[in-house]
């Protein structure tokens, strides 16, 4: 059975769907909240006086009632009925009901052009904010479209391409936060999706886009029908489903830039509201459409309300957008549960398709891993130009480069062994701890216990982000627990985790927090505060249980064999699973908590295994474990010289180094 056809899987009752009186209520309930929210900051007798009376004549109350709580109210509901729309769109054009412009990049991209713009051209930025946010959306997703058009844009193959786009824009975009801190509030803004208003003209410019999409839409309400069905089927009524298709994704990508240009970054809204108006029944385009933007609308109201509500209750006052995706993400891991089930067996396309031939001897990582050592430690670039350090004077540099380099070492042998161990477990090779959310996991638990108990030790962050590990690692094997184990489902949950892990960094950074700074560092990936002490010893650790992963290779090669094969070499796959998943949780605990979540490490260092001849669990193991290293080693080395005397954490160039290598891959697999 196909991903496409997860609608018929949802629930419903006695065989109808849902009533649309029941669904009507739903979406109302959100609008009457906002009414009374409304009422409860200004007497109701006084609001058609606050419209009449002159700007000049009003006190605070009617000032914030008519120029900051109304107008924000109206975004609200505008932003939704975009979002929505959008999504309705973008699963129309696709025929795939988890397309979403956070999923295929969009989002990612627009934020990343307008970064781009506002730091580095800011008179690109007079052409219109809208634009320059539609050339980076459409950009990212014309890339995840190209590497998906060869899999005709199944779910598993926009995934892929939309998590490698998405990762990759991030990681620049991070970068720029990074280098640029008198941006970082704005640009933490932006990420965060704030409604925040103080007057009219932000909801009157995009109440017009929205209504001239709308009006478009509906003078191509029958040509856009035709996408329904497939292409011989359109072009037997004379339509051109390219340029239809192209037409619905470039109104989408539209809506979506024009949000994230006045609001930032919104997600999920965007696949929950149509995927609402599925499980309604109700199935013509056009109404499918307007139902999508009506909860979309009511959605994002509602969660806008609960912000405001929060906010007077003294919680705070937080972004809406991150909100969302805290709301967001729990309710995609939900509908996670109803998705059909894709082999376990194999490697998902296409990384399975690479060329399979060893391109660097096995000897030659011992041979990296010196080089690196050597470079990290004795070569750098200073003011005067590239020198090698002068052990008879400089030792003082040394000492400061050794923690560093060691912190490199040990993460990349733990996240890469985790690699392997999940993978295994798993029997899929695009698991890894930060794709399956992972990292992620432990990185919520850190941030959680940093705000509520700042002077906690070592051990307790250590037990702190090796509960988190293993409660999502439980987690996603809950949501696996049949037969089989779906690439797909995995990535989708690790997509949702990650996306909350995102919201509550972006809810510390656009708070103005102090430690936003150093927040956004160490979730880079960062080196720059490890002490000698602690990375000796998660070096220590690290090479301790190696071996003990060596120990398991023999069930690590029966597991993904399916579990009769495994039971019938004498495999105890219960007690085997809990101890490897306790191993991989430890591994990637400990990386977490030296450097921060590092993201495709744990991912590349088993795929180059693969390459390299490393089929076998052992083989794999340590192949991985001195790839891992290396590209741990040349990251912190290379982060240290690129901006020279400014630096990029290690993790975060290992992210942009993985993201090309994957981005390159998919490009061969396309040709």
């Amino acid at each position: 059975m196909g991903v496409n056809s997860v609608v018929s899987r949802l629930p419903r009752k006695g065989g109808q769907t849902l009533m649309p009186s029941i669904w009507l209520g739903i979406l109302m309930l959100p609008f009457l909240l906002a009414l009374g929210w409304a009422a409860h900051t200004l007497a109701p007798e006084q609001w058609l006086a606050t419209w009449q009376t002159p700007v000049s004549q009003l006190d605070l109350a009617q000032l914030q009632w008519r120029f900051a709580l109304l107008p924000r109210l109206v975004m609200a509901l505008l932003v939704g009925a975009s979002l929505g729309l959008a999504g309705a769109l973008l699963q129309q054009a696709l025929r795939n009901p988890l397309a979403a412009p956070e999923i295929l990049g969009i989002q990612s991209g627009a934020l990343l052009a307008l970064a781009l713009s506002l730091l580095f051209a800011p008179a690109l930025l007079l052409l219109g904010r809208e634009w320059v946010a539609f050339a980076g959306g459409g950009l990212a997703m014309g890339l995840v479209l190209l590497f998906a058009a060869k899999e005709r844009y199944t779910t598993a193959s926009l995934l892929l391409s939309g998590m490698v786009v998405s990762l990759l824009c991030s990681a620049l975009l991070v970068l720029l936060l990074l280098r640029h801190d008198l941006a970082l509030m704005s640009l933490a803004s932006l990420r965060a999706g704030a409604l925040d208003q103080d007057g009219w003209q932000p909801a009157l410019t995009l109440s017009a886009r929205l209504v001239g999409v709308g009006l478009l839409l509906w003078l191509l309400r029958r040509p856009l029908g035709l996408l329904v069905l497939d292409d011989e089927g359109a072009r037997s009524f004379g339509a051109s489903p390219r340029l239809l298709r192209l037409v619905a994704l470039g109104l989408a990508v539209y809506l979506s830039a024009s949000v994230v240009s006045l609001v930032g970054a919104v997600g999920f809204v965007s696949l929950a509201a149509p995927l609402l108006v599925r499980l309604c029944g109700i199935g013509a385009t056009g109404f499918r459409q307007l139902a999508s933007a009506l909860a979309g609308a009511a959605l994002l109201l509602l969660a806008d309300l609960l912000v405001q509500y929060w906010q007077i209750w003294g919680g705070g006052d937080y972004a809406t957008g991150s909100v969302v995706a805290l709301l967001g993400a729990p309710l995609l891991l939900v509908l996670l549960l109803r998705l059909p089930l894709l082999p376990a067996q194999g490697e998902p396309e296409p990384l399975a398709r690479t060329q399979r031939r060893s391109f660097l001897p096995a000897g030659g990582i011992v041979v990296l891993l010196l080089l690196g050592l050597v470079l990290g430690l004795l070569f750098s670039r200073q003011e005067s130009g590239w020198q090698w350090l002068a052990l008879d004077g400089e030792e003082a540099s040394l000492l400061w480069r050794l923690p560093r380099v060691l912190a490199a070492l040990a993460a990349g042998l733990l996240l890469s062994v985790a690699g392997v161990l999940v993978q295994r477990l798993t029997g899929n090779p695009l698991a890894s701890p930060e794709v399956l959310g992972i990292s992620s996991g432990c990185g919520i638990g850190l941030i959680l216990l940093g705000l509520c108990y700042p002077q906690a030790g070592v051990t307790l962050q250590w037990l702190t982000a090796a509960g988190s590990a293993l409660l999502v690692m439980l987690l996603l094997l809950w949501w696996s627990r049949r037969e089989s184990v779906s690439p797909l489902r995995l990535l989708l949950c690790g997509m949702a985790i990650t996306a909350i892990c995102a919201a509550a960094q972006d809810l510390v950074l656009a708070s103005g927090d102090a430690r936003g700074v150093q927040l956004l560092s160490w979730m880079a990936g960062s080196t720059y505060y490890v002490s000698l002490g602690s990375a000796l010893t998660l070096l220590l650790l690290a090479v301790l249980l190696l071996p003990v992963a060596l120990l398991l290779a023999r069930w690590l090669d029966l597991l993904p064999l399916g579990e009769s094969t495994a039971v019938s070499f004498g495999v105890d796959r219960g007690g085997s699973r809990i101890l490897i998943l306790g191993l991989a949780s430890l591994l990637t605990a400990a990386a977490t908590l030296l450097v921060g979540p590092v993201t495709f490490v744990g991912l590349l260092a088993p795929h180059l295994a693969r390459r390299l001849g490393g089929y076998r669990a052992r083989d794999q193991l340590w192949m991985a474990a001195g790839i891992g290293m290396v590209v741990m080693l040349f990251a912190d080395w290379a982060g240290r010289q690129w901006l020279f005397p400014d630096q990029i954490p290690a993790g975060l160039m290992a992210s942009l180094l993985g993201g090309s290598y994957f981005m390159l891959t998919l490009w061969r697999y396309r040709r």
